[in-house]
């Protein structure tokens, strides 16, 4: 005997664009629960409630999913720093303080794109897709014209935005890491060992 109306689940219906994003957002979700490596389109496609060949239009396969994962997180991340840099109404130690601390509350608060922005199962493999690359490396390069910009003013010291930069990122996804992995517990401590952190780096002028 065939359902009634009441006794049918209907699936969720969305536009082209929404569905990219309600995809995206369930295979979060997905990795959160059970990691990248029991991720599959299938089971995203289950988990969002639309045909198995829906995430297909989308992803081409998981690597194509994963880098679009990554590459929304620095979309995301980028726009809050260019915001941060941006804002006239604060000086240049106030944005410092501001992109290292939201650098590592970004980390610890989106754990499974950060992993993904940054870790081995994309760029080691060398499985980044293009899309990924035009906006991973902007962002990078944002952050360089930055410390050059606190460096030129003289709020960070040093001559080298470039090294500069690799150094302050190091010790900044050292950190974010450390919280992600569980070693570093409470989350509260974040601006105490990032205030730490810009000590070590703002210039003694300033």
């Amino acid at each position: 005997m065939s359902p009634s109306p009441s006794q049918t689940i209907a699936r969720p219906s969305y536009h082209h664009g929404d569905l990219r994003q309600a995809l995206l957002r369930s295979a979060k979700q997905l990795i959160g629960e059970a990691g990248i490596d029991n991720l599959s389109l299938r089971r995203l496609a289950e988990r969002a409630g639309v045909s198995r060949t829906a995430p297909y239009h989308h992803f081409s396969d998981k690597n194509d999913l994963l880098c679009a994962i990554a590459a929304e997180g620095f979309r995301r991340r980028h726009q809050t720093a260019a915001k941060g840099f941006d804002d006239a109404s604060k000086s240049m130690l106030e944005k410092f303080h501001d992109y290292v601390n939201g650098y590592v509350q970004f980390a610890v608060d989106n754990p499974e794109e950060y992993e993904l922005m940054f870790g081995r199962s994309i760029w080691k493999q060398q499985n980044s897709t293009e899309e990924l690359r035009d906006v991973a490396y902007p962002c990078f390069q944002h952050q360089v014209d930055m410390v050059r910009c606190w460096q030129d003013c003289g709020v960070i010291s040093g001559d080298n935005p470039l090294r500069t930069a690799q150094v302050i990122w190091g010790a900044l996804h050292g950190i974010a890491t450390l919280f992600i992995d569980g070693i570093y517990t409470d989350t509260a401590q974040i601006e105490e060992l990032t205030h730490c952190a810009i000590n070590m780096f703002i210039s003694n002028h300033s």
